[in-house]
């Protein structure tokens, strides 16, 4: 009797978390989300270098590139499209981002950041999601459309796209 209180205790704590977490969550609006490919892959350890050229007088500069993965990921290629005051609400990822703004201009918002700056991104920028913990949004502040590409790295079977609550810093 007591394990089956104890059950049913837990049954609706996790449904009430559940439901105030769906409640809090920052919905996306007017932004369009297309999985351009996925790929689950194993353990990655890619490493590259090279010497990149010289500046006139100069020394060949070194570049590296370092990317290691340990089990399984799930690999995204994302298309995002937003109309004008398109936001894709407060959310976070398991995984590491790459960000290309193809398109017009985003805004990004980081819950990382203290004062939660715009951070301002114009086609052919791009920016790095470090996922985790970090609470983002993105938002066109513009009267044009705009247009991100993502390559997404999670865990193998994980949730890509987490929906979060507005961070107590950033009011935007």
């Amino acid at each position: 009797m007591k394990s089956k209180l104890i059950l049913t205790l837990a049954v609706v704590v996790f449904g009430v978390a559940v439901y105030v977490g769906n409640v809090l969550a920052t919905p996306a609006g007017g932004q369009s989300t297309t999985i351009l490919a996925k790929a689950t892959v194993g353990n990655l350890s890619l490493f590259g270098r090279s010497f990149a050229s010289p500046t006139p007088g100069g020394k060949p500069q070194l570049w590296l590139a370092a990317l290691q993965t340990f089990g399984q990921s799930d690999v995204y290629v994302v298309d995002n499209t937003f109309i004008p005051g398109g936001t894709t609400g407060w959310h976070s990822h398991p995984g590491p981002s790459l960000v290309f703004v193809v398109a017009g201009t985003i805004t990004n918002y980081s819950s990382d950041d203290p004062t939660c700056s715009p951070h301002v991104y114009t086609a052919g920028q791009s920016f790095v999601d470090s996922g985790g913990n970090d609470e983002h949004m993105l938002r066109n502040e513009t009267g044009a459309n705009a247009e991100t590409i993502a390559v997404q790295f999670v865990p193998a079977g994980a949730t890509r796209r987490i929906d979060e609550p507005e961070p107590s810093n950033c009011h935007v």
